[in-house]
């Protein structure tokens, strides 16, 4: 039997099914296996459905198909076993309009070919078991996303606890109800929580864990198997290091994967700690900066080089530590501030951020410790354009001589407060970024994350206060001029 093409919601058990009252199916043939299952429904009055079916369907029939004769030859073991070859979960067949009762040569063929024969009342649409199956679908979604949801909460709390590479494993292990194991570079057992499995499955998963070992490239990071019964998986961690993340359990849920990979994403953080140590030392930069020394002084404790200010926001809101820790762990780099609305990592500079799925970035040129504050600026402001140009990755343009260096900075800046004195923060917001974008009313109501209406209003504000037509390129000119130095 293939293997059904799992669709991205879980499957409904057939004796869930069969326990809906309201549907008064009944089982007349075939086993009555607890771990069958239903990944859709299908109706077909064909007298050989193989072609049109994926495989894990409810087949619905009325038995328009069957001959009169059908009893008397090898139509039913034909039918049924076409199904069976399909990879067809369950056969159900309605009484009404054609046929009183399921005729018996159907029984006698579900029950040789092994296949589960449900018996569908007359009062019962087919249309209303197909709902029936979609609801117990929601309901298992619903109940699985709450499932992962509660998992990732408990194990980033794990990763805060004193112990947290044990304590993740703990958590991963009780939340899959089997074994983790962490392996080193080696191939050794460093940690381990949970059940622990046979010698042989151990040694399975071990082996296992040698495939996603980082080995050059194409190595894959992940991989699954089974051995004597139990479900396995290997996760290559991403600190670089060559630890593995091994999981052993007896079944294998919808959302063990992305459980297992959370987990695999804190570790990865943890055991990049571990071997460098550069958790003690970004606490020391900490405490130092605490107490009063200057950036410079602390940043040569986080690394050697300049450094890149990077602000992501996250295209489904809102982020939780789990994905702000993902998003360090994937532009290299765990020092990682989660706020409301924007996570800001700081990354080496000689590690070029790439565009990351689900997340709009901001990144600002390469700065050094007492520059931090400045490049900080840089890739908000980016964000904002990234968000305006509706592009995954905005990079800060690298300073260029102009004009206005030719000018004292002191002049330059009082100008520029005097000519936006009757301007408020959020007009002056408002006018910088209508100006970066060219005048444009949408682009800059995406950038503000307000509607355009508010935009027009605010501009046509702002050349009232300031008695100035902004329509003028000469006037968008100074007023630019303006912006960028009076921000100084």
């Amino acid at each position: 039997m293939p293997d059904p093409a799992v669709p991205p919601t879980p499957p409904v058990a057939l004796s869930a099914l069969l326990a809906r009252e309201d549907l008064g199916l009944r089982q007349i043939a075939g086993p009555t296996d607890a771990n069958t299952v239903i990944h859709w429904v299908h109706t077909s009055e064909m007298a050989d459905p193989y072609p049109y079916l994926l495989g894990g369907e409810l087949l619905l029939s009325a038995g328009v198909h069957i001959p009169e004769a059908a009893g008397s030859g090898t139509y039913f073991d034909d039918y049924v076993s076409r199904i069976v070859a399909a990879g067809g979960a369950a056969l159900g067949f309605g009484l009404a309009p054609v046929h009183d009762t399921v005729p018996r040569a159907l029984v006698e063929a579900c029950d040789t070919y092994g296949l589960p024969l449900l018996e569908v009342p007359p009062q019962t649409t087919f249309s209303g078991v197909a709902r029936a199956v979609w609801q117990l679908m929601a309901q298992a979604r619903h109940a699985e996303l709450r499932r992962v949801t509660e998992a990732q909460q408990s194990l980033a709390a794990a990763a805060s606890r004193p112990d947290p590479v044990r304590a993740v494993l703990r958590q991963l292990a009780q939340r899959v109800g089997g074994w983790a194991v962490l392996y080193g570079p080696e191939g050794t057992e460093v940690a381990s929580a949970g059940r622990k499995v046979k010698e042989t499955v151990g040694g399975s998963l071990a082996e296992l864990a040698d495939v996603v070992r980082p080995s050059g490239p194409g190595t894959p990071t992940s991989a699954t198997d089974t051995a004597a019964g139990t479900h396995l998986a290997a996760y290559a961690l991403g600190a670089g290091q060559g630890f593995v993340l091994g999981v052993a359990a007896p079944h294998r849920d919808t959302g063990d994967h992305t459980i297992a990979s959370v987990a695999a994403v804190l570790l990865s953080l943890l055991t990049g700690e571990h071997q460098s140590g550069s958790g003690a030392a970004r606490s020391s930069a900490l405490v130092r900066l605490l107490l009063g020394a200057e950036p410079e002084a602390v940043a040569p404790l986080l690394g050697s080089g300049g450094w890149l200010v990077v602000h992501g926001s996250p295209d489904a809101q809102p982020c939780d530590p789990v994905a702000a820790a993902a998003l360090g762990a994937a532009l290299g780099s765990p020092l990682v501030d989660l706020a409301r609305d924007v996570v800001r990592v700081l990354v080496p500079a000689d590690r070029e951020p790439a565009p990351q799925p689900g997340w709009t970035l901001g990144v600002s040129a390469p700065a050094a410790a007492r520059d931090w504050p400045a490049a900080d600026t840089q890739a908000a402001r980016a964000l904002a354009r990234a968000r305006a140009t509706r592009t995954p990755l905005h990079r800060h343009g690298t300073h260029r001589p102009a004009l206005t260096d030719l000018l004292s900075p002191g002049e330059a800046e009082a100008h520029a407060r005097a000519l936006l004195a009757p301007l408020t923060p959020p007009l002056t917001e408002t006018l910088r970024t209508w100006l970066s974008l060219h005048g444009s009313w949408d682009r800059t109501a995406v950038a503000l994350a307000v509607h355009r209406n508010t935009v027009r209003q605010r501009v046509a504000r702002c050349a009232a206060l300031l008695g100035t037509d902004l329509d003028d390129p000469d006037v968008r000119m100074e007023l630019w001029f303006a912006l960028r130095h009076g921000e100084r």
